[in-house]
């Protein structure tokens, strides 16, 4: 079964990625562990308020915060229910990434699923700055959906890798299996103006071919420049329907995130954006 943590701000956006969720893991036993953090809400508004009222307006965000998912969660739900999902609300005094963080330790799951941003980001951005904070700092796979996107099988799906880092099986095999169940492509992607791999990369090359077993793998090169829009180009002459990179230390993904290249990203991007991890959990 899989354990999914949707974090919601009870937005529009977070409840689509919610729905997203759903659609994805129709076909098969899920658990969905429904999250608002209010850590920030609190400490952000009364930063000097007395104690005694910061602690009476705790309790009052908590009981509020798990009324609002009691009602999200019945609002999804559907008619019949689906007898392979199960729902949890989970309520955390916490800041995002730290809530996150230590629910996703504490019930080792598999992924997470946001929107892109919510009540407060920037309306001319995919990417709210939550959403890169979760991308850069949360240990597990993260899926962003943006908003307004229509749910559909990801038949293709782009993953932009030099080979020089050594992956994770464990993140590996949930994009097999999310793109076997579908019988998608994944077009592993490197752009380089060099035509031969080091020892490294042919390695790390070969553990991808072992590791993704279930979907069609392809693998391709593209000359270098701008590397982002080597990737919306990528993305509209293939019909791509998932975008897929690994952050870790001194990575691409994050060589992208600490430059420019996020912001053209987040401009253009419009369709669902997974961020696989290298970090330690």
């Amino acid at each position: 079964m899989k354990t999914v943590l949707i974090p919601t701000d009870f937005s529009k956006n977070a409840l689509h990625a919610l729905q997203y969720a759903q659609e994805l893991f129709k076909c098969e036993r899920a658990c969905f562990f429904v999250m608002h953090t209010y850590g920030e809400e609190v400490y952000g508004e009364y930063k000097t308020a007395p104690k005694e009222d910061i602690e009476k307006l705790k309790e009052e965000k908590r009981k509020l915060s798990e009324k609002k998912l009691d009602e999200l969660v019945n609002s999804v739900l559907g008619e019949p229910p689906n007898p392979l999902h199960n729902f949890e609300t989970v309520v955390s005094f916490d800041s995002l990434v730290d809530g996150v963080n230590d629910f996703v330790d504490e019930m080792n799951i598999d992924l997470v699923i946001m929107g892109t941003k919510g009540e407060t980001s920037n309306h001319k951005t995919t990417f709210g700055s939550y959403t890169i904070e979760v991308f850069k700092y949360v240990k597990c796979p993260v899926l962003a959906i943006p908003e307004g996107f229509e749910y559909r099988q990801p038949k293709a799906i782009l993953f932009p890798t030099d080979y020089l880092l050594p992956y994770k099986r464990r993140e590996l095999k949930l994009l097999g299996d999310l793109a076997g169940k579908f019988k998608s492509k994944i077009h592993c992607l490197y752009i380089t103006d060099f035509e031969e791999l080091s020892p490294r990369q042919e390695d790390n090359k070969l553990f991808l071919e072992g590791t993704l077993t279930k979907p069609y793998l392809y693998f391709e090169t593209a000359p270098v420049k701008n590397k982002a829009e080597v990737i919306l180009e990528q993305i509209d002459k293939k019909e791509v329907g998932m975008l897929v990179m690994i952050n870790s230390r001194h990575s691409f993904f994050e060589d992208m995130l600490y430059r420019s290249t996020v912001d053209l990203l987040g401009l253009k991007i419009k369709i669902p954006f997974m961020v696989m991890q290298n970090l330690k959990r």
